[in-house]
């Protein structure tokens, strides 16, 4: 372990120079049978849900190759390589469905989930988390050109469509909204802005450096942010952890030993290059 220090501030460095270097392939990430390889860590995330974790055909130096044609990239994907390194393994990134996440852990199929998931009591019932590895907060995206893009209070979009994610507390949050039309999850949360953008929706529920990125590549839309008591009730919701087995403590214990020592500092610089270098939501 006494060299993931090293390769963080490497990481960071490369990520804000964007100096090149060559990028080691990953395996496919098709196991589905318990790690017979311990000089592998095996990491779970959808590969969708930008800036945490993203597709790319791009091999760059950030990304870990998850199929013959296609890598992972973003933040998500520079915590899992730190902490890789630290246990002394290699990573490889498992593209999973937001859904199958848990089940996949649970199954054996992989080895954690770094994947922007929020440590919840239901969710705790299944596995266990370490402390937060980011700290966000809970904002609205909206058209440019709507009604609604200078409300202040998240009751001001009483009446009005907003939709989430399936299966995340960001479908959840929208029933604080009195009187709100709580449109059916979307699937992953690109064809949510996907909704936004054709008007189906009048909002789309997210977390801070996510609505920064998508609102970045998309010069249509904004995002909201709320003063406190105008916004989301909760601030254990915008924060997001690393999940491992419970039958697993060693490595948790081990997981939580590496975080402990990457600095909030350190965290925000690996943020804002990953959502320096997102591509746009839709694309």
């Amino acid at each position: 372990m006494k060299n993931f220090r090293n390769t963080l501030i490497l990481a960071s460095c490369l990520l804000l120079a964007g100096c090149s270097s060559s990028n080691a392939p990953a395996s496919s990430g098709d196991s589905n049978t318990q790690n017979s390889d311990k000089s592998v860590l095996r990491v779970g995330m959808e590969c969708n849900y930008a800036p945490f974790n993203w597709t790319t055909t791009e091999a760059g130096q950030t990304a870990k190759q998850i199929s013959s044609v296609d890598y992972c990239d973003g933040y998500d994907v520079i915590i899992a390589t730190v902490v890789a390194e630290g246990l002394g393994k290699e990573v490889e990134i498992v593209k999973t469905d937001w859904d199958n996440l848990i089940p996949s852990l649970n199954n054996g199929e992989i080895d954690a989930i770094i994947a922007g998931m929020t440590d919840t009591p239901t969710r705790r019932e299944s596995v266990n988390f370490t402390t937060p590895y980011y700290v966000s907060e809970e904002v609205v995206i909206v058209r440019k050109d709507s009604d609604v893009a200078g409300i202040t209070s998240i009751q001001e979009l009483s009446g009005k469509k907003v939709v989430g994610q399936m299966g995340t507390l960001y479908d959840e949050i929208i029933d604080q909204i009195s009187g709100v039309i709580h449109v059916e999850a979307a699937t992953d949360f690109p064809a949510a802005i996907n909704a936004l953008q054709h008007g189906d929706v009048d909002a789309v529920t997210s977390e801070l450096p996510v609505a920064i990125g998508v609102t970045s590549a998309n010069s249509d839309l904004t995002y909201i942010q709320f003063e406190k008591g105008k916004g989301f009730a909760g601030e254990e919701d915008a924060t997001v952890s690393i999940a491992v087995a419970k039958d697993n403590p060693e490595l948790q214990a081990q997981i939580q030993e590496i975080l402990d020592k990457i600095s909030e500092d350190e965290r925000n610089v690996i943020m804002q290059a990953a959502v320096e270098r997102q591509p746009a939501v839709n694309e």
